[in-house]
């Protein structure tokens, strides 16, 4: 067992997810091999990698949409032994690359789809969005299919916000958007940290996953071929020449 999947917090507790040797293959094509990674409890963890690399495999083999070999455990519970629902039941909660709105359902219908799992607490969690992203407030009543790429970008997340996640996937949120509508995506991203919620995120923008997360994971043809601190992978050389611009 690598030191990655052996890994626990100072006392003694497992990680909230824990993934060892995990192979994803579709058809004769093999996406994932033999990937290890592990997100402690309130951890920011990015996993980032070229378009390609498997980064949106390794979110649906860890949210129970993909079958796999090896382990996934999320809360010492092997995924593959629940259905994708009993996962969100349990708050592992799936922001995808595709956003997966319904375009003609109010921005508000939409965040309360995210509510069907946990009635508690919708009014402040609604709030707590909207905080999180005004622009959502002022368009409340306007359909999905109607707002710009980055605000269903941040529909997208806020409507996985209202499922109350303990673990959130958030894969590529940045994808496609423009600067300012990624500064709007990265206040949130610190403001999610400081509720205390676990992230990992599957991100094409190095320099974004390296600004927040806590510690990365390089994904490059379905392998982890780096890993550590944000300050350890600005100092790779590798890392500077091929993603950061040198």
């Amino acid at each position: 067992m690598s030191a990655d999947a052996a890994a626990t917090t100072d006392d003694g507790s497992d990680p909230v997810l824990r993934v060892e040797d995990l192979r994803v293959s579709y058809g004769e094509v093999t996406a994932l091999r033999g990937v290890d990674l592990h997100v402690q409890a309130g951890e920011i963890v990015g996993v980032i990698g070229p378009n390609g690399a498997g980064k949106s495999t390794l979110a649906d083999a860890v949210s129970g949409h993909l079958p796999y070999e090896g382990s996934v455990t999320y809360r010492g519970r092997e995924v593959a032994d629940a259905r994708a629902s009993e996962l969100v039941a349990d708050g592992l909660i799936h922001c995808t690359e595709t956003r997966d709105l319904f375009g003609h359902m109010s921005v508000a219908d939409n965040l309360d789809l995210g509510t069907y799992r946990h009635r508690n607490d919708v009014d402040a969690r609604r709030e707590f969005v909207y905080e999180l992203f005004p622009t959502l407030a002022e368009r409340t009543g306007q359909n999905a299919r109607t707002l710009s790429g980055g605000e269903q970008q941040m529909l997208a997340v806020g409507r996985a916000l209202m499922s109350d996640p303990d673990l959130l996937l958030l894969d590529e949120p940045t994808l496609g958007l423009a600067p300012v509508v990624v500064d709007d995506i990265s206040d949130g991203i610190e403001q999610i940290r400081d509720a205390g919620v676990t992230v990992l995120l599957c991100e094409q923008n190095v320099t974004f996953a390296i600004d927040h997360a806590d510690r990365i994971y390089l994904l490059e043809n379905g392998r982890i071929e780096r890993e550590g601190t944000p300050a350890t992978l600005r100092g790779d050389e590798y890392i500077r020449d091929a993603y950061l611009g040198g």
